[in-house]
């Protein structure tokens, strides 16, 4: 008589079906030529979708929308002069008015690098600085090719075109990635250079584990490893590095992100050298690869840093340019009064928001408000008329985002994974330093170098919901389903803001049902 543990289970009658999904990935991996194409074809229509939604319309408005009255006019005296220069009083309504050239030589305190506003002044010379086209451009260009390259990187995370294309999309569709990429401040830039900085961390960490594998299996064939080998062959480093330094000079804060992959890349060295079976891991990869990483990243983009200032270096009119006969001493004085203004801005402002507050969307940014009174410029509203910008994200993705962040560290603490570290530390490195400034004028759109690495917690968190390829056929068809209506859910919500992302006009009363607490007006 047969045991029960070595009973069979009969087969049924029929096989299991795979879901829709499942039925629709077997049938494209089947075919190499059809899957190659759409590994191609859902990037390229996802980015081609973003560009549309950050170009439309885009000389609108013809304002210098929030901080454009400064970077705007910094980008075109940079342009003109190699520097940022003064202002008169009236500045904005002669730029707007056509007579843009009425800047005076006389250099002006800028508290942030050149990069960005170079970046800014690359639009006006393609288009000119007639148009709010020609001042914008270039950002949302930048925006554009943030969802690209956040599908390359959740792609080598997750390994699944859908879901990374997922990713991707709610970064196109996002409020405030749209917002961000319609409006030339500098933030916009900082956020890409990051996220290309951290694809290139993980491009190394592919080839830093296979030289590392190779090395101690040669070696332990022989004796004990003691000791792993030093790394100098790492260009993807050094493309971190360039990335970074670029970061930097958009905005200081891409400091952070330096220090922060810097701490991220000895921590997986040492990880690596520890699985590998290296008797003093710790060792060897803060002491010997350690300093070797530094000079990797640190130099190189020390010296891109250095670059973005040779205009104000090699000319004799910017601000403090003559405040030490040594150019460099006078920009380091320079940099101290820059760090300074930094650490004391404490000026209040109706829409300064603390770090603290940015998880739960506090206070997002009206960049652009203009009332229009019944009946002037085609309004019809029974009231009046609205055109508005705002920064708010698309509320469901934002706090769907917030909870993947807070699953995702849940994830970890339980499965060590590497990957979802390494969403975390992008996380940490852009969002846990403004935490250390309470009393700073800080504001919500600063969120959006964070976004991404939000995004991708969002899709792993999104993954697990669809149901493991274990899973039964109930749970992951039930899981898929929930995903594919909350996809269409926050597009419908998207659709619903664009108006007032981009500066729409819409009756008063439709813009309203758009601030969902009071704190958002």
């Amino acid at each position: 008589m047969t045991s029960t543990s070595e009973q069979q289970v009969p087969d049924p009658l029929l096989p299991e079906r795979g879901t829709v999904w499942e039925r629709w990935r077997d049938a494209l991996l089947a075919d190499p030529r059809r899957h190659r194409l759409v590994a191609w074809l859902v990037p390229a229509l996802i980015t081609a979708f973003a560009g549309v939604l950050r170009l439309a319309n885009l000389a609108h408005p013809h304002e210098l929308v929030f901080d454009e009255t400064y970077y705007i006019k910094d980008a075109w005296t940079l342009l003109n002069l190699g520097y940022e220069a003064s202002w008169p009083d009236q500045a904005n309504e002669s730029f707007l008015a056509g007579d843009v050239d009425v800047f005076r030589t006389d250099g002006s305190f800028v508290v942030h690098p050149p990069l960005g506003k170079w970046l800014i002044a690359l639009g006006m010379v393609a288009f000119g600085p007639g148009s709010g086209f020609g001042w914008r451009v270039t950002t949302a260009l930048v925006g554009t090719a943030a969802v690209l390259v956040l599908y390359f990187v959740a792609k080598r995370l997750g390994g699944s075109t859908l879901f990374a294309a997922i990713a991707a999309f709610l970064m196109a569709i996002d409020g405030l990635a749209i917002v961000m990429s319609r409006v030339a401040l500098l933030d916009n830039a900082l956020m890409l250079l990051v996220l290309v900085a951290f694809w290139f961390v993980l491009l190394d960490r592919e080839r830093m584990l296979t030289r590392i594998a190779a090395t101690v299996g040669a070696r332990s064939a022989r004796h004990e490893v003691r000791w792993g080998p030093v790394l100098w062959n790492r260009p993807w480093i050094l493309a971190a590095g360039v990335a970074l330094g670029a970061a930097t000079a958009v905005k200081w804060s891409g400091l952070y992100a330096l220090a922060g992959l810097g701490v991220y890349l000895v921590v997986t060295d040492a990880v690596a050298r520890r699985r590998a079976g290296i008797a003093y891991w710790p060792t060897d990869a803060i002491l010997r690869q350690g300093p070797v990483t530094f000079l990797l990243l640190v130099p190189l983009a020390a010296v891109v840093y250095l670059a973005s200032w040779t205009g104000w270096l090699v000319t004799s009119g910017g601000y403090a340019r003559d405040g030490d006969p040594n150019p460099f001493v006078a920009l380091w004085k320079y940099h101290e009064a820059i760090y300074a203004f930094h650490v004391g801005l404490t000026t209040g402002h109706g829409y300064a928001s603390p770090a603290w507050q940015w998880p739960f969307l506090v206070r997002p940014t009206s960049m652009y408000w203009h009332s229009v009174p019944f009946g002037e410029d085609g309004c019809g509203a029974p009231s009046s008329c609205v055109q508005a910008i705002s920064s708010v994200p698309n509320p469901l993705i934002w706090f769907a985002g917030v909870a993947a962040v807070l699953y995702l560290v849940y994830r970890f603490v339980r499965s060590r994974d590497w990957r979802y570290a390494a969403v975390l530390t992008g996380v940490a490195i852009t969002y846990v330093p403004w935490l250390l400034y309470p009393q700073r004028t800080i504001f919500q759109f600063y969120t959006i170098a964070i976004l991404p690495f939000m995004l991708l917690a969002l899709m792993f968190a999104l993954r697990d919901v669809a149901g493991a390829p274990g899973a039964p056929r109930y749970r992951r068809a039930s899981g898929q389903g929930v995903v594919v209506v909350f996809l269409a859910v926050v597009t419908l919500v998207s659709a619903f803001y664009y108006p007032v992302w981009t500066g729409m006009e819409v009756p008063y009363d439709f813009w309203r049902l758009h601030n969902w607490t009071p704190t958002w007006i």
